[in-house]
C-alpha cells in the first residue's frame, strides 16, 4: 500500500494506492466501494492491479493504519443484496479502534483479546458478532473492558490477523443492528 498525501496541509487527507493481490477487480468500476482493513472506501482510479483511494480526515481520525504505507491489508468488495451472507451485516463505518492485549494459540487456533474504547462495550455481546479489521468474528467472552474473539486456521491463513501483537490496534465494526435499536429507543420523537 502506498500512501500519499493529498489536499492541502489542514485538510489531512490522504490518497492511497493499494495493490489488489488475489482479489478479482473485473466486476469493480470508479466509484464503486471497496472495504480496505474492514473501511470502506471508493475507488477513484485503477492501474494494472493497482486501485486509488481517499481518505477523508474523519476517516482517518476513527481509524487505524490507513496512513501507514507497506502493510499488508484486508480487502473486501462490497456485497450485492442477492449475495449469499456468510456472516453479519457490515457497513465498513469503522467505530473507533481497539487495542490488542493478547494474541495466544489456544490448541490449533489462536485467541485474541481486544479491549475497545469503553463507549463501545453496549453494543458487544457474549456469541455477537463483531467485525476486526473488516473480518466478521463472534465474540466469545467478555470481562470488564476486554473481549475474547477464537481465530480458526483458516482465518488467521486469509487475513492479516496472523501478524497480531499486543499494543497493536485494529479497526473495530460493532453491530450496527444494536446501533439502529439504541438509537430508536432513545431518540426523542420530533
Amino acid at each position: 500500500m502506498q500512501v500519499r498525501p493529498s489536499g492541502n496541509d489542514s485538510n489531512h487527507s490522504l490518497n492511497i494506492t493499494i495493490s489488489c493481490g488475489s482479489l478479482d477487480m473485473a466486476d469493480v468500476s470508479i466509484g464503486d466501494s471497496i472495504a480496505v482493513n474492514g473501511v470502506c472506501l471508493t475507488v477513484t482510479a485503477f492501474h494494472d492491479r493497482l486501485f486509488t483511494v481517499d481518505v477523508s480526515p474523519e476517516t482517518l481520525k476513527c481509524t487505524w493504519g490507513l496512513d501507514k504505507s507497506g502493510q499488508t491489508v484486508n480487502l473486501e468488495k462490497a456485497m450485492r443484496l442477492s449475495d449469499r451472507l456468510g456472516g453479519h451485516l457490515v457497513s465498513g463505518h469503522v467505530d473507533a479502534t481497539a487495542e490488542v492485549v493478547r494474541f495466544l494459540p489456544a490448541g490449533g487456533n489462536y485467541l485474541l483479546t481486544l479491549r475497545p474504547p469503553k463507549h463501545l462495550l453496549r453494543y458487544i455481546t457474549r456469541k455477537g458478532s463483531i467485525t476486526v479489521n473488516g473480518v466478521s468474528l463472534t465474540v466469545n467472552k467478555i470481562d470488564n473492558d476486554e473481549i475474547s474473539i477464537n481465530l480458526i486456521p483458516h482465518t488467521l491463513s486469509m487475513t492479516n490477523l496472523n501478524a497480531l501483537k499486543p499494543g497493536m490496534r485494529v479497526n473495530l465494526e460493532t453491530d450496527m443492528l444494536a446501533r439502529y435499536v439504541e438509537n430508536l429507543l432513545h431518540r426523542p420523537e420530533v
